[in-house]
């Protein structure tokens, strides 16, 4: 049977569900990450409209500002987001139960054995009309060709990719569009001359293996269209972090010791929840002069209590020697999770 893939991305999500929430908004550029552009802060979502002054997600919201002051600049409301995702991932479950989340806006759906281009159009329908926001939908018969589907026309966007033809399909497109292919390796593809899918096409998969190693093998499929990966129902997470940026550059011990005790509390809540355990505690540090530097430790037993991950937070804090220097951003995440009495293989810091 062939498999029959559905890719769901939401529409600028977390701008969406505000403008959805408050008519005044309609049409309007729209910054979700802050209500205080001058803030340190960066974007988390712009609406359509912003995005046509060119902000993005991640810009630091000055930037923003500078590029569009007439931006209706709105904090995150998390609790509202997942709501919204929540009552998305209902309709979905009205037509499969192999659904892979990738994100609170963005999911594989495996519907093998019914007519995916039906079923993608009445889910579509369905979040327009019950919720009142708008999907790009993307359908095809594996995952990379049904995201790469749901890229091709957003907003409000609904593209099928069919069997026939496939290589001849993405032979014009960039090199980027192919999952995996960041700004690093299409610079090394370019400087080899391989600018487009097509071009990826002609190259050995041998000269790809020893020349991307792992990456080779993939891009050799995936250039042909060939994903065999599976929808995963159930995804362990692999990390989870909490971060602040600060309003002014901090050097006082005791500020960063308090975001570190907070960011501990609400990661042990977060593991317990799951009922995950975890082995790889990282500390991330941004300095005032914006270089990044992050120390991690392995536990040879794994831990989700808040005060074992905050005691730990405070040695990794101790390595790295903050010299006087004034920080900018302090993060903290954990990794490397197991289930309780799953077994594991013990490791030394």
């Amino acid at each position: 049977m062939t498999r029959s893939i559905i890719h769901i991305d939401m529409d600028a999500f977390y701008a969406a569900v505000e403008e959805r929430d408050n008519p005044l908004l309609k049409g309007k550029p729209i910054v979700v990450g802050g209500s205080n552009p001058r803030s340190r802060g960066v974007v988390s979502t712009a609406s359509y409209a912003a995005r046509k002054y060119g902000i993005h997600s991640a810009m630091p919201l000055k930037q923003a500002y500078l590029r569009c002051p007439q931006a209706i600049f709105l904090p995150v409301n998390m609790a509202k987001y997942k709501e919204a995702s929540r009552q998305i991932h209902q309709i979905f479950r009205q037509f499969t139960r192999l659904i892979e989340p990738i994100s609170l806006d963005e999911a594989f759906l495996d519907v093998s054995g019914t007519d995916a281009v039906s079923v993608g159009k009445e889910i579509k329908h369905l979040i327009n009309n019950r919720l009142r926001l708008t999907a790009s939908i993307g359908v095809s018969h594996n995952k990379f060709l049904a995201k790469l589907a749901s890229e091709w026309e957003k907003p409000n966007g609904f593209t099928v990719i069919p069997k026939d033809n496939i290589e001849g399909f993405l032979s014009p497109l960039s090199v980027r569009r192919i999952w995996g292919v960041g700004p690093r390796t299409e610079a090394q593809l370019n400087e080899m001359g391989i600018f487009t899918i097509g071009d990826l096409q002609q190259l050995e998969r041998g000269f790809l293996q020893k020349t991307f190693g792992k990456l080779g093998n993939e891009l050799y499929d995936l250039c042909r269209g060939i994903d065999n990966r599976p929808v995963k129902s159930s995804r362990l997470p692999k990390s989870f972090g909490e971060e602040e940026t600060y309003y002014t550059d901090e050097g006082n011990m005791a500020v960063l010791e308090a975001s570190l005790a907070e960011f501990s509390q609400s990661l042990g809540e977060r593991l317990r929840d799951k009922g995950l355990l975890g082995r790889t505690i990282t500390l991330k540090i941004r300095y005032d002069d914006f270089e990044t530097n992050t120390r991690s430790m392995t536990l040879m037993n794994p831990i989700a209590e808040p005060d074992k991950l905050y005691k730990c937070s405070l040695l990794l804090l101790q390595r790295a020697r903050l010299n006087q220097r004034k920080i900018r951003l302090i993060g903290l995440a954990v990794s490397n999770f197991i289930y309780p009495g799953e077994p594991y293989q013990l490791t030394l810091w």
